[in-house]
């Protein structure tokens, strides 16, 4: 089986496609989106095909290896998430070439189900007590907010941390103990406010405080975790085996979050999944993005012994996009069992919806300052 074409698109509302096609009829599809910089990632996969072209889409490793060691320049968000892509589209031939979900291909399943979390908003304590408890009669154990909706200076007020901590306090009172909260912090607190919203909120509980910092600083973000007492998460702007193996190496981190569609792919991931399994680390892949990058993190899911928890967007399940929707049932998704990624893209409908121009939304300071997003 040799590939015999390569091809891209952008589907609204801001992920990108690409498809790979072989000579013996079987097509693969994977989901290079980089928020933001759809047509830069898309840019990066074409300019890449013509190692692809002619060669057998299941020496997976062995493509995955020439594409991000044979040029001189390595890793970040554009190559990798080019190369996530076209990884995942590889693996979705070679489940689909030997009629077995890819978890299958990586040592099988772990579980019966796959663990899912909603995400849940809300500008007063009330609203986001009401939002919290709506997920839990869902059928949900778990779900995330965020601890910061606009920017915050390096050394702020107290109300910023006291709003966050309100709404929180009242969704665990909604709740309850027996119900999982993670609070996604977007990297925007500083060091000296990461720290304060982490003393705060330790009487909550929370499952994890997701990125309280950036991820550049790996020392700053150490000094932290050993100086927080809530589970520090991070990984959704880290690439590859390589960063990750120093941040758990230099940090008391206790979830790791790859993203799929970023991170370097699905064997890329199962591969940090593993090293974080060394450091008795979770895994809770980051995906707030289409149904193609669900899929293959679903697949990941599966096989990874350490998995804690799937993130997921009611757009990502696929309506309008899938020939079948992904369901969820009482908080989790039942493992697939269809060949490859496991689903069947409406081609037809997907051919006919226009091109995206999304762009990542700016935050600014009160004083026009830009901060952190």
């Amino acid at each position: 089986m040799k590939i015999t074409n390569v091809t891209c698109q952008l589907i609204p509302p801001r992920w990108s496609l690409v498809r790979i096609e072989t000579d013996e009829g079987i097509v693969g599809y994977g989901e290079p989106t980089l928020e933001g910089h759809a047509r830069t990632a898309i840019t990066c996969v074409r300019e890449n095909a013509p190692l692809l072209i002619g060669q057998d889409p299941c020496r997976i490793e062995h493509l995955w290896q020439s594409l991000y060691r044979g040029s001189f320049y390595r890793g970040g968000p554009i190559l990798c998430s080019a190369l996530s892509g076209i990884e995942q589209a590889l693996w979705d031939i070679l489940g689909k070439f030997h009629g077995v979900p890819v978890y299958q291909l990586l040592g099988g399943a772990c579980r019966d189900r796959i663990r899912m979390y909603r995400g849940v908003g809300g500008s007063t304590p009330e609203a986001a007590a009401a939002a919290a408890l709506a997920v839990k009669e869902q059928g949900f154990d778990c779900l995330k907010t965020g601890a910061a909706d606009a920017g915050v200076r390096l050394v702020d007020t107290p109300r910023v941390v006291d709003d966050a901590v309100e709404r929180i306090a009242a969704m665990r009172e909604a709740v309850g103990r027996d119900f999982d909260i993670a609070i996604d912090c977007h990297g925007r607190f500083s060091p000296a406010m990461a720290l304060r919203f982490c003393d705060a909120v330790v009487d909550l509980a929370p499952m994890f405080v997701e990125e309280p910092i950036l991820p550049e600083n790996i020392d700053a973000l150490a000094r932290l975790t050993r100086k927080a007492r809530v589970p520090i998460a991070t990984g959704e702007r880290l690439f590859t085996k390589w960063s990750f193996r120093e941040v758990l190496e230099k940090c008391d981190l206790a979830v790791v979050q790859p993203d799929l569609s970023h991170a370097g792919g699905i064997s890329e991931c199962k591969k940090i999944a593993a090293l974080a399994e060394s450091w008795y680390a979770a895994l809770a892949p980051h995906c707030p993005l289409g149904p193609v990058a669900l899929a293959a993190s679903l697949q990941v899911d599966a096989c990874c012994p350490n998995f804690l928890v799937q993130e997921h967007t009611a757009d990502a399940l696929g309506r309008g996009y899938l020939k079948q929707p992904l369901v969820i049932e009482n908080g989790h998704i039942a493992l697939p069992t269809g060949p490859g990624l496991g689903i069947e893209l409406d081609e037809e409908a997907i051919a006919a919806m226009p091109e995206h121009d999304w762009l990542t939304p700016q935050l600014r300071h009160a004083d026009g300052s830009v901060a952190d997003w």
